[in-house]
């Protein structure tokens, strides 16, 4: 498994799993599918020179998953804090790819002036939970029901970690 920097070509694959947890998942709030055209814009906020930075994992030619560091508020009182977060394709789940994602993620990040990272996960996520959990991250709370998706209130968890 080769992890890399996400790039151009890698949009399509990116947006389909994206799609995938919108479809099925509450992990994500929106209801309706992105385009690759929005994604590309998301894309763009992305550099290997900077903070916020996006891996991809592939195996055999098919992306698995990424993860990525953005903005938590786009203010200059956060500007040492970044949102973390990882999908995984289905088919990659429990092999280990999340874990490898983060670990490049986190050293790749520590040399640009993060001070911590955040994230923000929609449950039920027992195994993103302990996923973040395993990386060191400390629970701060639990937002109750404060998201509708399709009709129904959605809950979060929101975890936090010291960086450098």
């Amino acid at each position: 498994m080769e992890i890399r920097a996400g790039k151009l070509s890698d949009v399509a694959a990116i947006t389909d799993i994206f799609n995938f947890y919108i479809e099925h998942t509450n992990a994500r709030f929106e209801e309706q599918a992105f385009t690759q055209e929005n994604r590309l814009n998301w894309l763009s906020q992305f550099s290997c020179n900077s903070k916020h930075q996006l891996f991809v994992a592939i195996d055999c030619g098919e992306l698995l998953g990424f993860a990525c560091s953005q903005p938590y508020r786009n203010i200059s009182a956060f500007e040492d804090t970044a949102e973390v977060t990882v999908y995984l394709a289905s088919t990659a789940k429990g092999k280990g790819v999340g874990s490898r994602l983060y670990s490049k993620l986190f050293s790749s990040i520590s040399g640009y002036g993060v001070h911590r990272v955040l994230s923000g996960i929609a449950l039920p996520n027992d195994a993103s939970v302990a996923l973040h959990k395993h990386f060191g991250f400390r629970e701060i709370g639990v937002f109750n029901e404060y998201a509708k998706k399709n009709g129904v209130y959605v809950s979060s968890i929101w975890l936090e970690k010291a960086l450098n």
